[in-house]
């Protein structure tokens, strides 16, 4: 890590990877992989890793969800059709890690002001809206960090790059009416959700995608979206659900196309001096080797690049 006074720094802390009660089909597992990996490649070591020091603040909670949307999480007084929305059996250690990632979030925006990039280990939670969760999705991290930076007028004009293979309806929904949030969303068109909302920009895929017309897509795209928004802060959940490999994905990528989708979002950022916030989003492969590789290929490029 040469290249200035910068340094890589990571949110991360043990309640990540949470473990459910058994039997439950979403990983946890890469959560806790993903910094042993790059700890055991020596990319990073313990200084890059910061815990994000707690939960989040019911106030920048509420910058983003519904009061009665929130107190029914954080009282577990949440319905049963609800809880089944979102995929996970709850309990009040599922809210707490929920809310802690929110917490990884925020301060990585700070890190990435600082340091140029920054990264949660977890996050891209992008299927939470205002007053409602699913898809394993209960507090829309990227979209309380982007409030709370509004909020605090520490961006005036932010760019979401979503690039799960899932449409991030969450985040569309609530900044479906906020002039300095642009939304931008390239996922599978018959994926889930099955109910999409509208981000500013949208490009639905369809089933199979190949990597040189997804790239193709992408290159043509954000230098335009970047041109346009003129950001001065960008998220990017960078899912690698849109491998081959995926079971949730419905597209065939490899992992050098992803690793090269990664790579054109850094440059970019890069290209025009924008601090970026990455959070990971989805990854359900079944060998789970496959999906710890192409997350740690998103640090590795930003390592080479920014370090």
């Amino acid at each position: 890590m040469g290249k200035g006074c910068y340094m890589l720094k990571i949110a991360y802390d043990p309640i990540y990877a949470f473990q459910l009660p058994e039997g439950h089909r979403f990983p946890m597992l890469k959560y806790e992989l993903i910094p042993q990996q790059l700890l055991h490649e020596g990319l990073i070591t313990a200084e890059n890793l910061f815990s994000p020091g707690g939960k989040i603040d019911e106030a920048t909670i509420l910058l983003t969800h519904e009061k009665a949307y929130w107190e029914q999480l954080r009282d577990l007084t949440i319905s049963a059709k609800d809880a089944r929305r979102i995929g996970f059996p709850m309990s009040a250690r599922l809210i707490e890690r929920s809310a802690t990632i929110s917490k990884g979030t925020v301060v990585a925006c700070h890190h990435a002001f600082e340091n140029k990039v920054a990264f949660n280990a977890a996050g891209g939670t992008h299927h939470a809206g205002t007053n409602w969760g699913e898809g394993f999705c209960m507090l829309n991290d990227q979209a309380i960090a982007a409030n709370y930076l509004l909020a605090n007028n520490l961006a005036s004009s932010i760019l979401i790059v979503d690039l799960d293979v899932h449409q991030g309806n969450g985040t569309a929904q609530i900044f479906e009416r906020e002039s300095r949030v642009f939304t931008f969303s390239m996922h599978g068109a018959n994926n889930f959700p099955f109910r999409k909302e509208h981000s500013d920009l949208d490009i639905p895929l369809p089933d199979h995608m190949a990597d040189d017309e997804y790239l193709s897509i992408l290159y043509d795209t954000l230098p335009k979206l970047i041109a346009q928004s003129k950001p001065d802060f960008i998220f990017y959940l960078a899912g690698v659900d849109v491998l081959a490999t995926d079971k949730l994905g419905k597209f065939d990528l490899t992992k050098q196309a992803c690793k090269a989708r990664d790579r054109f979002v850094f440059e970019q950022c890069i290209k025009n001096n924008i601090p970026v916030q990455v959070s990971m989003g989805g990854g359900y492969s079944p060998n789970v080797r496959d999906i710890v590789d192409a997350h740690c290929n998103t640090y590795r490029v930003a390592v080479d690049l920014y370090f």
